[in-house]
């Protein structure tokens, strides 16, 4: 089960109580107070690590707490320190107040380890209460407290590519052929419907994580369909790959404006991410058709056709637009994932783009 938003509440251990006790031996004549002070609270311990994706782990628990300290013993021995808290997320985790809702901690690398909340001071045995005036001191102090703090754990992936496109436009059915995630695949509107993550070898010694997300309908920026729910988890991805459908209904160049206003909807930062344009599904319609439309996409966005994708490899039956500068579109590419077609340049081509 794929969890990315889960609220909890926190807390650290309490101090452990401080010892009154007396030195008690044969021999030894007033042996004096000789109570240890108590163990400190266990705090609680955010570790980050990639092996996890996912918040499902804390499903079925709103209270975590670290242990108390132990009280202090006689002899003057301190108590045994609390056991800490050690909560385990995965890489994209931000900590958000509840209450404020203010963002406490934003866990992006893996190995990350910060300490969120400290455990209580344990209290001072009898020990430290003698004096001239007092010799025989019976007070001790109780441990402090430890540390609440009710938190939403909000997981945004992270990734090198994110797709972006409308329902059933072949989004899964590219990262099933180039990665090693396997999703749903079926000729039905949102199959998917929960982020996946997938490794895309570009050569034997480099690769790139790309992200599939639920597809994005007119008003997902307002929360319609899965909305926002899912838009967030492309926030951290560094290229944006518009996925275009040329077999659907609707016009090409109408989805790319559709999903780029809804882009700008939710956050103009995003919508100006660097971005490139796959015209998918070229296989269900004839060449001249697929060049017709890249013909449309490429005069809406501003590009002209050249010999870039020829570079890469690309079938040069097909139109092509790749920009050596670092202005969007970084290119338009007609693919398909079914017969294979400039599949290997894409690759190559979203390398290029991530490596300016």
């Amino acid at each position: 089960m794929f969890v990315d938003s889960i609220e909890l509440k926190l807390s650290s251990g309490k101090g452990g109580q401080g010892c009154s006790s007396f030195r008690r031996e044969k021999f030894v004549n007033k042996g004096g107070p000789d109570g240890g002070d108590g163990g400190r609270g266990g705090d609680v311990w955010f570790i980050v690590d990639k092996n996890t994706d996912t918040l499902s782990h804390f499903k079925g628990k709103t209270i975590l707490k670290a242990q108390n300290g132990r009280p202090g013993m006689p002899r003057k021995c301190t108590g045994k320190t609390g056991e800490a808290l050690h909560i385990k997320v995965p890489p994209g985790t931000q900590v958000i107040d509840k209450l404020t809702g203010e963002v406490l901690l934003d866990l992006t690398e893996d190995g990350q380890k910060v300490r969120f909340l400290k455990g209580g001071i344990g209290g001072l045995g009898n020990v430290h209460f003698k004096s001239s005036t007092n010799q025989r001191p019976t007070y001790s102090q109780p441990g402090k407290p430890g540390e609440e703090k009710e938190v939403r754990l909000e997981l945004k992936l992270i990734a090198d590519v994110g797709l972006v496109g409308f329902p059933n436009v072949g989004k899964s059915t590219l990262i099933s052929k180039i990665s090693n995630a396997h999703p749903e695949v079926a000729n039905y509107e949102f199959t998917t419907i929960t982020p996946k993550l997938g490794v895309v070898p570009i050569d034997e010694y480099r690769a790139f994580v790309m992200a599939d997300i639920p597809g994005i309908i007119e008003g997902a920026s307002d929360g319609k369909g899965l909305g926002i729910e899912f838009l967030k988890h492309i926030e951290r991805t560094k290229t944006l790959l518009y996925m275009i459908d040329a077999a659907n209904y609707r016009d090409v160049v109408e989805q790319f404006e559709a999903l780029h206003n809804e882009l700008q909807n939710y956050s103009q930062a995003l919508a100006e991410r660097p971005f490139a344009v796959a015209l998918t599904r070229i296989d269900a319609i004839t060449p001249e058709e697929a060049n017709e439309k890249m013909g449309a996409l490429m005069d809406t966005l501003g590009c002209s056709a050249n010999d870039g994708l020829a570079k890469f490899g690309a079938d040069e039956a097909y139109l092509g637009s790749y920009n050596e500068s670092e202005t969007n579109p970084r290119f338009v590419m007609p693919i398909s994932s079914v017969t294979g077609t400039n599949i290997k340049p894409l690759i190559f081509a979203l390398a290029d783009v991530m490596n300016k």
